[in-house]
């Protein structure tokens, strides 16, 4: 598993190891262990053109020690310095004893270089770049060269994830200690690149502020049937959903109900016809939810339109998933009175209309949107969007790691609610089963897509792959 933590929590961390080392030190470890990765990346480090970009404080001087390193072995490095007066003195005199020079010209050395090392603010930084900083970011980017970030990609929000002005796009970064959570979350994630966490020897506490699971942290979530389970024992989800005008969305979420682990799937609602058509394996009622017989989870609202049913599913004492349809007008009120859980389902749209706010907000602002909306419901809430999150009244912030653009598509989102609402019916907690589902719906889109555009239906039946990629990969390590 990932684990994120927050700015304070770091920074308490590098205090309390600093105090008991000789000065220094834990600079030099960072710089090694950024050199390293550089050299790595260039393949041959003599002869090799880097550049640094070098803001004031530490995160500058981790860069200047990084290029210390590359010089004594035998790159040609320049320092552009953003704050001449503020360089981190130290790292600026072992810099230009190792060989490095400080640019004269900075356009001209970034036009030509191979590397280049963006030290421009660390986790520190808000707001954005600074405007003397963004022609240099832009030439960086405009060049050939490859960008490396140091910590964190300058201009983004270490914390939230945010990238409230122009922000230095990196394809490497290296971080320190511990990751950061917006290496994480969109849309600082997508300034990350691929991100090398390098140790230091921080003390960090158990409990993170955001997390990450993975294949290992999936498979010992999911359901694995006993010799004697019969359809009940192993659980069934209520479908309600669909509707004349939406049919489809019936038939979406039962094919991702049916692919999630649950015994049997209980359908509800108008498209009937369509759903048997497809999936005669499905239980299919007419009626009222509270009438449909026994089942351990609902999920209500994909396509539902202006339909029955919401009322009727959050009466009842089992755990519920609310999506699409069903969050308009949602009252917290009565979702936070329900005796069992509830999972709402919302994307940036939904969540904006939740809370209230601007749709833009909920997307600049995700890590903080997704929290709001779980404390204000009483609710495990999971956010879909490019980076999916899944947050709770209690513990960290799970992030989504799995996923391709291609899941942008009608009907992904049925699918998704299906397979969530039979983990649920499984018995998994709220927050696994939103957790485990994100996982493996993005991994099945990946399956599916290939590098090219694929449909809902196509996801659905790529989920027994996804589901055998994570346990079988498991089971070998």
């Amino acid at each position: 598993m990932r684990t994120g933590h927050d700015v304070t929590t770091v920074r308490t961390a590098e205090r309390e190891l600093m105090a008991k080392l000789p000065p220094g030190t834990l600079m030099q470890r960072a710089a090694a262990g950024l050199a390293a990765t550089c050299a790595g990346l260039l393949g041959r480090t003599y002869g090799a053109r880097v550049v640094l970009l070098v803001g004031s404080g530490d995160n500058g001087g981790d860069a200047l020690y990084a290029g210390a390193r590359l010089a004594r072995r035998g790159a040609g490095v320049s320092a552009v310095l953003l704050a001449p007066d503020r360089a981190h003195p130290e790292g600026l005199a072992a810099f230009t004893r190792a060989g490095g020079r400080v640019a004269d010209d900075p356009f001209e050395v970034l036009a030509v270089a191979d590397l280049v090392l963006d030290g421009i603010t660390g986790i520190g930084g808000r707001g954005g770049l600074r405007p003397d900083a963004v022609p240099l970011a832009r030439a960086a980017r405009g060049s050939n060269a490859l960008v490396v970030a140091v910590d964190l990609p300058s201009g983004v929000d270490a914390d939230t994830g945010e990238a409230a002005g122009e922000a230095l796009r990196a394809d490497v970064t290296v971080t320190f200690g511990a990751y950061k959570p917006g290496l994480l979350i969109d849309p600082a994630r997508e300034y990350a690149g691929v991100v090398h966490l390098v140790p230091i020897g921080l003390g960090l506490p158990s409990v993170p502020a955001v997390e990450a699971l993975q294949h290992a942290d999936v498979a010992d979530l999911l359901p694995v049937p006993a010799a004697e389970s019969d359809k009940y024992r192993r659980g069934v989800v209520g479908v309600v959903a669909g509707s004349g005008r939406y049919p489809g969305a019936a038939v979406l979420a039962v094919a991702g109900a049916l692919r999630g682990g649950a015994g049997a799937v209980r359908y509800v609602g108008p498209g009937g016809d369509a759903v048997i058509a497809r999936f005669p394996e499905t239980l299919v009622s007419d009626g009222s939810p509270d009438k449909a017989g026994r089942v351990q989870a609902w999920v209500v609202g994909p396509g539902l339109g202006e339909g029955p049913g919401v009322a009727e599913v959050l009466a009842s004492d089992v755990p519920v998933l609310v999506d699409a349809d069903g969050l308009r007008g949602l009252d917290p009120d009565a979702v936070r009175a329900r005796p069992a859980a509830t999972l709402l389902t919302p994307h940036a749209g939904e969540a904006a209309a939740l809370l209230g706010v601007p749709r833009e907000r909920v997307e600049a602002e995700r890590l903080a949107s997704v929290r709001e909306l779980a404390a204000r419901f009483g609710a495990t809430v999971l956010l879909k969007g490019s980076t999916t999150l899944i947050a709770d009244a209690e513990g960290p912030v799970r992030v989504n790691s799995t996923g391709t653009p291609w899941l942008a598509t009608a009907g992904s989102g049925d699918v998704l609610s299906g397979l969530a609402g039979s983990l649920l019916a499984t018995g998994l907690p709220a927050r696994d089963a939103a957790s485990a589902a994100a996982y493996l719906h993005g991994l099945a889109g990946r399956h599916a897509a290939q590098g090219a555009p694929t449909s809902a239906y196509a996801v659905a039946e790529a989920l027994p792959t996804a589901w055998r990629d994570i346990t079988e990969t498991s089971a070998e390590r």
